[in-house]
């Protein structure tokens, strides 16, 4: 049974974007190091790449129903150690997933904290699942303007700035080591599409042609340096 059917409709539309995932794996992977954990894999867009370079990596979402979809898939894989249900803001989080606290060498969430009310509680508990010296990286949808429609739909709480997100690993004490803007062509996808047509899904034939495209976007962001984009991206270190 689907719980989440904006959501999944939504991952399904992505995932069939091979080159905009790929992108956004090669943008996060320079900063992947040692054992893994991905936090709200979902149908494992980004997962199959980390997977198929060989990297150890635990997978986990908060709903069963995705965690049952990645054991399906992935359950065979050698490099897999794991998929697990997991609540990042679960009130007894060190006891319930203690079986994973400071373990990992690296943690990422793409598109998970924006759907997080108590963000910095959920900043925090990443930070427990680190080694010392281990990487977190987060992924969240940028510029508080650009919320509309398809945010309410997806279940977003906020939309972020470089900042914003830097403020949560500071008050975390995690040291900044990395911080970019991401997609910057994917801002008038999600304007026009959101807040003009008010639609309350991305078209998938749209995203088609965006994917094909999106050597073209590639560049565009290296023009730009990546000053301004769809998605912030922020990596950590815990000290």
């Amino acid at each position: 049974m689907v719980t989440d059917k904006v959501g999944k409709n939504t991952l399904d539309v992505i995932g069939e974007a091979d080159l905009f995932n790929k992108w956004m794996f090669q943008t996060i992977y320079p900063f992947s190091t040692g054992k893994i954990l991905e936090i709200g894999s979902g149908l494992g867009n980004i997962s199959k790449f980390y997977l198929k370079n060989g990297d150890e990596i635990m997978l986990t979402d908060l709903r069963e129903e995705y965690c049952s979809s990645l054991r399906d898939k992935f359950g065979t894989n050698q490099n897999l150690l794991g998929v697990d249900q997991l609540n990042l803001i679960h009130p007894e989080f060190e006891q319930t997933y203690r079986n994973h606290i400071e373990r990992f060498d690296t943690v990422f969430a793409l598109n998970v904290i924006e759907h997080i009310e108590d963000d910095n509680l959920a900043i925090r508990n990443c930070k427990k699942l680190l080694k010392k010296g281990g990487h977190l990286i987060i992924l969240v949808p940028s510029y508080e303007k650009l919320y509309n429609r398809f945010d309410k739909e997806l279940g977003h709480f906020k939309r972020y700035t470089k900042k914003t997100v830097s403020s949560l690993y500071t008050n975390n004490e995690i040291e900044i080591i990395h911080r970019q803007y991401f997609n910057f062509i994917g801002i008038f996808g999600w304007y026009i599409n959101g807040r003009l047509l008010k639609k309350d899904a991305i078209p998938s034939n749209q995203m088609k042609i965006y994917n094909q495209l999106v050597p073209l976007w590639k560049r565009a962001d290296l023009l730009l340096k990546n000053r301004i984009g769809l998605s912030t991206i922020i990596i950590g270190r815990k000290n």
